[in-house]
């Protein structure tokens, strides 16, 4: 499918927001701004909700993101249209007394967060990014930019490496960032530095390391997009680009989008899919608009999720590791993710309607399933669907080097996904 200047334009801003997002954390508040200059109104958990219908709202927990428009004629069963993706991405997380050193090397003590490709991050220029809670009570963003590197060892000290290169996770992935002694470096002032605080005002942090190249449009006809966390930046960009556009029909339904952290660890936390916090944002949105708790469960009888992540293209190098039939390649339009064993929440009525939502938005859709030999993935789309009982879709995009420093889409299939989000929302 021909790249139209629209889609490279997408593409482009979301290398922004990638840019703008090397943590949940940063994710999160890139979110809230971006939402914000569109006119949505910031709320704040521990407030009271003013929060009528008609009005647009966005609220940050932790690394995680939830907004929402409601619809001016909106009442106590309107349904919700809700558009779910995950903030966070694999990578490692800096450890407590994270300075450590050998040799005349200054490194960081990292822990592995969730399941990356080790060797995908080896020979990056890296970042450390994420939050400092200070001794003040203040909690702030911080990212270095371009600090650290996993060096690779050089082919003439391990021969046999492109036989196989196996990684000790304790050993060989902790980066280098400096020369000298580290009983007198402290890499907790480089994060003090670049959030303007003081070292000593840091009484604890959640920093994760992020590659700190650009995404880049590539290839014949600009067909690809190359970035770190499109897994699963590429769906939460999508939302929020949908979500700042969409224009609510007086009696349309209330469009939301879901943005929550944890979710390579499984989505256990406050954050998380499987927490409490759509659930808490849901009723109190419900209540302000005069719901009890039977109305409020009327109107998720008549609502959607769709949960947005990241899925597999066919690699022409394995193609024996995919489905021999369906194998959907990137370019060629967002997926459709289907598995027996409702690893993905999928069913017959949710697939009619993500085909009737990708024909409004005038896309091509493809599907996903996995080879019967090759365990499957899952996502929030079952979580979501369990916690709250709301008809779910699991869906995406297909790309190529899943859980990489640095994993490639398609570019037209970036804007399809927005524009099918776009036509979810409307309902």
């Amino acid at each position: 499918m021909p790249v139209t200047p629209a889609a490279l334009a997408h593409a482009e801003d979301l290398a922004d927001f990638v840019a703008a997002s090397p943590s949940s954390y940063h994710a999160a508040a890139k979110v809230a701004r971006r939402l914000e200059s569109a006119g949505f109104t910031r709320l704040r958990e521990e407030d009271a909700w003013t929060a009528p219908a008609g009005g647009r709202y966005v609220v940050v927990r932790d690394g995680a993101a939830i907004a929402w428009t409601v619809p001016a004629d909106a009442t106590a069963t309107t349904p919700v249209q809700i558009f779910g993706a995950h903030t966070d991405s694999p990578g490692f997380k800096l450890k407590p007394q994270p300075t450590t050193g050998s040799r005349g090397w200054l490194q960081a003590a990292v822990e592995v967060y969730g399941g990356p490709l080790l060797n995908s991050w080896l020979d990056r220029e890296l970042r450390l990014a994420g939050r400092l809670a200070l001794a003040d009570g203040r909690v702030v963003l911080a990212d270095t930019g371009p600090l650290l590197r996993l060096p690779q060892l050089a082919i003439h000290l391990d021969r046999g490496v492109n036989n196989g290169l196996a990684l000790d996770k304790q050993v060989e992935t902790q980066p280098v960032w400096g020369l000298g002694d580290a009983s007198e470096a402290d890499i907790l002032a480089e994060l003090a530095a670049s959030a303007d605080v003081a070292a000593a005002d840091i009484r604890g942090y959640d920093v994760v390391i992020a590659d700190s190249a650009r995404g880049a449009v590539f290839g014949k006809d600009d067909a690809f997009f190359a970035s770190g966390r499109l897994d699963d930046l590429a769906s939460v960009h999508a939302g929020v680009v949908a979500l700042a556009t969409h224009e609510p029909r007086a009696s349309g339904p209330i469009a939301v989008l879901a943005a929550f952290d944890h979710e390579e660890l499984g989505s256990e936390s406050r954050s998380g899919a499987a927490g409490p916090f759509l659930e808490d944002v849901l009723e109190r949105l419900y209540a302000g608009l005069g719901a009890d708790a039977s109305e409020r469960r009327r109107g998720y009888a008549s609502s959607w999720c769709l949960s947005s992540d990241v899925g597999h293209s066919v690699h022409p190098n394995y193609a024996a590791k995919h489905d021999p039939v369906v194998q959907p390649v990137l370019g060629s339009g967002p997926i459709l993710k289907i598995n027996a064993n409702q690893r993905y929440a999928t069913d017959a009525v949710g697939t009619a309607s993500w085909l009737s939502w990708c024909e409004r938005a005038g896309v091509t859709a493809q599907e996903f399933v996995s080879n019967n030999s090759v365990p499957c993935g899952s996502t929030i789309g079952p979580i979501t669907a369990t916690r709250l009982g709301i008809r779910t879709v699991d869906v995406g995009i297909p790309i190529l080097s899943m859980h990489s420093a640095r994993e490639l889409a398609g570019v037209s299939d970036l804007h399809d996904l927005t524009r099918t989000a776009q036509a979810f929302f409307a309902g």
